[in-house]
């Protein structure tokens, strides 16, 4: 047997350039169905977050503390409502993306950049609503004494933790659309050189 060759009488650059197109769509499948679970978990966990604490609320420095019943919930900020709004989006184009991605299989050069800028979209979306929750998340766990905002998050601990862990999962999430990108990327600059 020629070195080369193969049992189908093909040269051995196809059956390596199908395996790598099979393992790219693999790869392709599988980053886009966990970054499905990982924008759902983290839209759901914010938005089933819910806490109701007692807390003391002082008016007057020379009169006593009033403690009142507080709820923290998730559409009580609009950066927590940003953020549920971008992890639901970015879960649902995750599933159109991943059907049109298992339809299309590389065919259409067309759609496939579309996928890709639409990745990119999605990642900027996602970037910036875990930033926006972050930025007021830090305000609720650190507050701002330049601005007398107290810190919120010794009063509501398990929203807090919710929340971060949320924005954890949801920046996972955004790295797993951003590798999707690079990997797209790479794939149509490897074409191109060939």
């Amino acid at each position: 047997m020629e070195r080369g060759s193969n049992m189908n009488g093909g040269g051995g650059k196809e059956v390596v350039g199908v395996a790598n197109k099979q393992s790219i769509r693999w790869t392709d499948f599988g980053l886009r169905f966990l970054a499905f679970v990982l924008t759902l978990v983290a839209a759901i966990v914010v938005g089933v977050d819910k806490q109701t604490s007692v807390v003391a609320v002082q008016l007057v420095p020379t009169l006593p503390a009033i403690n009142v019943r507080a709820t923290a919930k998730w559409h009580h900020m609009s950066a927590f409502v940003y953020f549920v709004i971008v992890n639901a989006i970015a879960c649902a184009y995750a599933v159109i993306s991943l059907v049109l991605s298992l339809a299309n299989r590389g065919k259409k050069k067309g759609l496939s950049l579309m996928i890709i800028l639409l990745d990119l979209i999605t990642v900027a979306l996602l970037f910036s609503g875990g930033g926006a929750a972050l930025a007021v998340g830090l305000i609720g766990y650190k507050g701002n004494s330049h601005v007398r905002w107290n810190k919120v998050c010794d009063k509501f601990d398990r929203f807090c933790g919710q929340v971060a862990a949320a924005i954890v999962i949801s920046l996972v999430g955004s790295a797993l659309f951003l590798l999707l990108v690079l990997l797209a990327v790479l794939n149509l600059h490897k074409n191109r050189r060939l």
